[in-house]
């Protein structure tokens, strides 16, 4: 069985949204001044190389969408990306252009169910916070790979919903460049 990984960047106060300012939030590129550091690259090289499939809402798929296929990195991070599958929650699109997408239009709780029994390994989740909302609410994201960035925002969408509750496991709490400190949990 599959596990549903969600990746995220997240402010002190816990806000995902628009972290490199390409959403046009107003909130800017907050992660920008950072540096992860060869540790950090190393962390989310191997999580996406531990993954077989890439699942996004509709708003963080059009931004990847646009960068990923263009990009040509000596970590073979794009070229990985662009060649996996992807899963892209959406009523509204009528195409997904990037290679390998499939659009999911209708029940995503049902279509996750059966991504994460079918044989294969991982599905990891970036952004898309209305989708994450969605699988947190039907107990369907089995691990929280944070990585938390010293800065506090004072707005934007966060991670938990305010009507979600859950207990998680603390499986790892690693200290990245830059004060950025990746916290690794597992739903309990």
């Amino acid at each position: 069985m599959s596990r549903i990984i969600a990746s995220q960047y997240l402010s002190l106060d816990g806000v995902l949204e628009d972290p490199v300012g390409m959403e046009g939030s107003g909130l800017g590129d907050w992660t920008g001044p950072f540096s992860r550091g060869p540790k950090g690259d190393a962390f989310k090289r191997a999580e996406l190389f531990n993954s077989d499939a890439v699942l996004l809402g509709r708003r963080t798929y059009d931004a990847f969408a646009a960068v990923w296929p263009t990009v040509n990195d000596e970590a073979g991070f794009a070229k990985r990306i662009n060649a996996m599958p992807k899963y892209v929650v959406s009523r509204t699109l009528k195409a997904a252009v990037w290679n390998n997408s499939t659009i999911v239009s209708q029940d995503v709780v049902t279509c996750v169910r059966e991504l994460k029994a079918a044989p294969g390994g991982d599905i990891i989740v970036y952004g898309s916070a209305m989708l994450l909302h969605t699988l947190m609410r039907a107990g369907l994201v089995d691990q929280y790979n944070l990585m938390i960035f010293p800065t506090v925002l004072g707005r934007g969408i966060r991670l938990f919903p305010q009507d979600w509750s859950g207990a998680l496991k603390l499986a790892e709490c690693t200290e990245f460049g830059s004060g950025i400190v990746l916290l690794k949990y597992l739903s309990a």
